[in-house]
């Protein structure tokens, strides 16, 4: 995995907002594993101690950057997990049964997930290579079966928290959309669960405008205008919650909102059973909207296509931004 096709590519955007090397978490989807052949696998591979912190649970300790997590990706059974059943407790214990049968539901249905700390840029190899070892130990992924809605996300830090890069980035990534997903090819069982759902049409429109350059709470009110919820394949309601959360809160009150101060990626699938699929995949596509926020008049020209695409009724119907997009907009 060492030509240049599978070459892991660097963003323009080296440092943090503190001046230190960025950072980004990654996170895993899969099945084909139990919990503990799974959990066991990722810390001998990184060289990690495994805690068991809850039934559906694992925490791998040691690594410099942070804690690493192996769980059942499903907030009930975690929950339930961690609830102590009660010494002495009849035989009929109906709250123990239907865990059970949640439990014995969410191994055909929910994937364990693989929750990396936030890892310099550097460190984004040795995840490859643990894909690797994670393909060799037989783990699979979304194309392996129709009901593995099972996804690869990214939450790379931020550059830096000024409203001119977070607006540029959203520009880029509107723009590029249509080909970051047909690249990704989305299989159909996570198009159906609503979890990368597009942008809606009117706020692509606002915010590829050319005098669109708001300040950090028009930014954040016009977001939650159009997207009060997690479900978009570039959610910004974490970074947002880092920076304003009150002004979140305010209009989208989900639990699982979590404050980070990175973007959070979640259109690619995980197709980790694949011997030609691998973390290069999503992440230097991911690069090309970086690189594309990063140049202002190329993103200044091509917002300019995109919204005369857009508003072209024929060209929309008959025109392919993917390709153009492929032909003319990209930093290669």
């Amino acid at each position: 995995m060492h030509d240049e096709k599978h070459k892991i590519k660097q963003p323009p955007w080296l440092k943090n907002a503190e001046g230190q090397m960025r950072r980004v978490g990654v996170e895993l989807e899969i099945s084909g594993l139990e919990l503990d052949a799974l959990a066991g696998c990722v810390a001998e591979f990184l060289g990690l101690r495994m805690e068991t912190t809850g039934r559906y649970e694992r925490l791998l300790t040691g690594d410099a950057a942070g804690d690493w997590v192996v769980e059942l990706d499903f907030d009930l059974l975690k929950k339930l997990g961690r609830e102590p059943h009660m010494a002495g407790a009849p035989v009929v214990d109906f709250g123990r049964t239907a865990e059970e049968v949640l439990a014995w539901a969410a191994e055909l249905l929910v994937p364990l997930e693989i929750i990396s700390p936030p890892l310099p840029l550097t460190r984004l190899g040795e995840v490859e290579a643990l894909i690797v070892r994670l393909r060799e130990a037989g783990a699979k992924g979304t194309s392996d079966s129709i009901i593995n809605a099972f996804g690869l996300q990214f939450n790379p830090e931020l550059p830096s928290f000024e409203p001119e890069l977070i607006t540029a980035s959203l520009k880029a990534f509107l723009c590029l959309y249509d080909w970051l997903f047909e690249r990704a090819d989305i299989d159909l069982s996570r198009r159906v669960t609503s979890y990368v759902n597009p942008f809606p049409a009117g706020y692509v429109e606002k915010v590829i405008a050319a005098d669109y350059r708001p300040g950090l709470a028009t930014l954040i009110d016009d977001y939650l205008a159009y997207n009060p919820t997690r479900n978009r394949a570039l959610d910004m309601l974490p970074l947002f919650m880092f920076l304003d959360e009150k002004r979140v809160r305010a209009k989208a009150d989900d639990v699982l909102i979590k404050a980070r101060p990175t973007f959070h990626y979640r259109l690619p699938d995980c197709d980790i059973h694949k011997p030609e699929w691998g973390l290069y995949v999503a992440w230097n596509d991911w690069v090309e909207v970086e690189r594309l926020a990063a140049d202002n008049q190329r993103l200044e020209a091509c917002c300019a296509a995109y919204l005369e695409y857009l508003d072209d009724p024929l060209q929309r119907l008959f025109g392919d931004w993917s390709a153009t997009v492929e032909r003319e907009w990209l930093g290669r």
